[in-house]
Parts: structure tokens; C-alpha cells; sequence
């Protein structure tokens, strides 16, 4: 599991920060929304204005704390990128990618 973006959490409950890969750089947002249905998305992820990926809230097993699983696709992606969105030290969230 490697990481491959930080991000930080405003009081809105929107995380700002950037995702990194070999093949891609780019500030992104990731914003709460509003559920239509209970598989519907939580969060909805964008860069630049293009929204590229959809995250769910997560609740660890062991530890009861709180996660996204995001999910990451672009036309310039050989693959989904899968990930999960952690919190880390001093407010920062981990972006971490898993196969």
C-alpha cells in the first residue's frame, strides 16, 4: 500500500488536496453529497472541475474509526484506481492506494 495524496478537511466536511501517481498530478476536492439510494455514493471526488471518482463512508472493524473508500476513474487510467481516505497526523488525511 503506498500513498498517493494528502488532503485536508475543512468545516464543511470537504477534503482539498492533491493526488499523486507516475501518471497523474492534480488538485482535487472531495465533497459530501447528497444520497439518492443506500449504494449511492457518499462523497463525489473532482479535479479541475471533472468529477472522477466516488467515495463511501467506512467504519473499521477493529477500531470503529471512520474512513472513505474512494474509487478513482479517468479515460486516461488503464484501471480504477481503488483507495482509502484516512486520517493521519495533525489533520491530515492519507490517500492510500490498494490493489
Amino acid at each position: 500500500m503506498a500513498q498517493i495524496g494528502s488532503f485536508t478537511r475543512n468545516e464543511d466536511g470537504i477534503y482539498n488536496g492533491e493526488i499523486r501517481t507516475l501518471t497523474l498530478r492534480v488538485k482535487a476536492t472531495i465533497r459530501p453529497v447528497e444520497r439518492d439510494h443506500d449504494k449511492a455514493p457518499d462523497h463525489r471526488v473532482s479535479a479541475g472541475g471533472v468529477e472522477f471518482g466516488a467515495g463511501w463512508t467506512k467504519v473499521a472493524r477493529e477500531t470503529g474509526a471512520e474512513y472513505l473508500s474512494l474509487k478513482l476513474d479517468d479515460p486516461s487510467l488503464p484501471a480504477p484506481i481503488y483507495a482509502t481516505l484516512t486520517q493521519g497526523d495533525n489533520g491530515e488525511h492519507k490517500l492510500i492506494w490498494s490493489r
